[in-house]
């Protein structure tokens, strides 16, 4: 497969692997954060060391991801850097990229909403982060409904949604059957109400001829016969099936001389639409609109205070419609302006969003808080938003493991356990809810069971206490979980001799010599 190549292209590369573990610190938590909204995460801070905080907690969990990158457009805006030169554009998203395939399920998808500008760059960058034969769809939205008179080329009318899939396991959902789909079927017989569909393909006669031959028209005795350029769509014995079920239509009539095909309403094997690539701005909103949600849910007065380019949460919803199901999680590390979050919440999807600077604070929280409140913008009208729910407030906080390789002193237990399981499992740890203890034993995983013995987490904080692997303390493991097959137990050191943890089949990694701090 082809590779795009640019300047410093292998420092990115590289990038992914040295961002720093830091610490995701709660601020606050607003409304009721129990249940599904215990995964509700608003955070600020850098989205790239934010995503790799994540990971200990979300790898593999994350079912749709949607961002919307700066463009490159080579504009100055008031909350975004959006004039980087093309070069550093690419090593910025790259690593980026590299995080979020982590965070998504298996049978996840990302979807990336992008401009001409990078939008055939992002897309070679994708094929190598993803897998070329992971693209999904190139959806094309239609982000103006008026064309800009004064523009000195050619009016740009639309942005991409580069729609890739982690593995083979997504599957996307039809969406909702509208009234203007439904208006299509406006014939009725005995059998039912049906809309009249076309009864040619486009092939020729020279493509195929077995679907060039004469149909006999019932009423009027008439023979007729298919274009040369656009023969039947169907064969000799599966039109003469339709004759006998009843499939053919020939006007009100019944005289017209051109044959149409009965598609029943009650027949259809689904109640939805297949979604398509082309997203007209009556289907998924527009940037104007979108500037005007905004304005309304922050209470703005005037587009200096908003961001240039929200998206409309019509546009977010159907991406969610095709992407996810209630319950599922969302992830936006570009969060702008809250967007995403807000219609996940509406949707009944759990949500993470990731912002860097104050609108942070400024925007996406009030919005949420407001959302949480029952707002009754957007999309709120058409699922029946009325409020509820909640989320947390978190900051990025310190690295977890200092420049030597140390453990952070401010850290505790269960920063560190979520990091020691991750890097044993590649996969998040479940932490204890809230209120409930942990305790050292972390999990099972692949028959192997992993602990860890760090800040007393069995209450005894002396050297030679809870933190080190004694007889004393290995009998209180056992009590906590029987060995049934090998365990790894991480502690700051252990005074058991090497004959007797292999014969109690026990791998002893030592804090934080055995931590990998990348």
């Amino acid at each position: 497969m082809p590779l795009l190549d640019w300047l410093n292209k292998n420092q990115a590369l590289r990038t992914a692997g040295r961002v720093p573990f830091r610490l995701l610190e709660t601020v606050s938590a607003h409304g009721d954060v129990g249940g599904a909204s215990n995964d509700n995460w608003l955070i600020r801070g850098d989205n790239l060391e934010a995503l790799k905080a994540l990971l200990p907690f979300f790898a593999g969990r994350v079912k749709c991801i949607y961002i919307d990158p700066p463009y490159n457009t080579r504009s100055a805006f008031e909350h975004y850097d959006d004039n980087l030169e093309h070069s550093q554009w690419l090593s910025m998203i790259y690593p980026r990229l590299e995080l979020l395939r982590e965070l998504l399920a298996e049978d996840g998808s990302i979807w990336v909403s992008i401009d001409d500008n990078e939008a055939h760059y992002l897309k070679v960058v994708m094929d190598e982060v993803f897998g070329r034969g992971n693209f999904v769809a190139n959806v094309v939205w239609q982000k103006k409904y008026a064309v800009a008179n004064d523009h000195k080329t050619i009016a740009p009318m639309h942005d991409h949604i580069l729609v890739f899939q982690k593995s083979a396991a997504w599957k996307r959902n039809l969406l909702p059957r509208t009234d203007e789909k439904d208006r299509q079927y406006k014939f009725e017989d005995d059998a039912g109400v049906f809309r009249a569909s076309d009864y040619t393909c486009n092939k020729t006669f020279e493509e195929r001829p077995n679907l060039y031959y004469p149909i006999l028209q019932p009423n009027t005795g008439k023979e007729i016969w298919p274009s040369k350029t656009r023969v039947w769509a169907y064969s000799r014995e599966e039109h003469q099936r339709h004759v006998a079920e009843g499939f053919i239509y020939w006007g009100k009539d019944g005289k017209g001389n051109t044959p149409s095909f009965k598609r029943y309403r009650h027949l259809l094997k689904n109640d939805g639409v297949v979604p398509q690539t082309l997203w007209q701005h009556e289907f998924a909103g527009h940037t104007d609109g979108s500037r005007k949600e905004v304005r309304e849910v922050l209470g703005s007065q005037s587009l200096a205070d908003d961001f240039i380019t929200p998206k409309p949460e019509l546009l977010i919803s159907r991406v969610l419609q095709v992407a996810t199901n209630p319950g599922d999680l969302v992830l936006d590390s570009f969060l702008g302006s809250g967007t995403t979050a807000a219609v996940a919440h509406k949707m009944g999807r759990r949500w993470i969003g990731i912002e860097m600077g104050e609108h942070a604070e400024t925007h996406c929280l009030p919005r949420l808080q407001k959302v949480v409140a029952g707002e009754a913008g957007g999309i709120s009208a058409a699922v029946g938003w009325t409020g509820g729910g909640g989320f947390r407030f978190f900051r990025l906080g310190e690295a977890v493991f200092e420049a030597d390789g140390r453990i952070n002193a401010a850290i505790r237990f269960p920063t560190l356990a979520a990091w020691v399981w991750y890097q044993e499992t590649r996969t998040p740890w479940s932490m204890p809810p809230l209120g409930i203890e942990p305790t050292p034993l972390l999990g099972s995983h692949d028959g192997t069971a992993y602990f860890l013995l760090y800040n007393g987490i069995l209450g005894d904080r002396r050297p030679q206490g809870g933190n080190v692997l004694t007889g004393p303390i290995l009998a209180l493991l056992d009590a906590l979980a029987p060995p049934t097959g090998p365990r790894v137990i991480y502690g700051e050191s252990c005074r058991l001799s090497p004959p007797r943890l292999k014969a109690a089949g026990i791998v002893f990694k030592q804090i934080p010599y055995d931590i990998r701090a990348r």
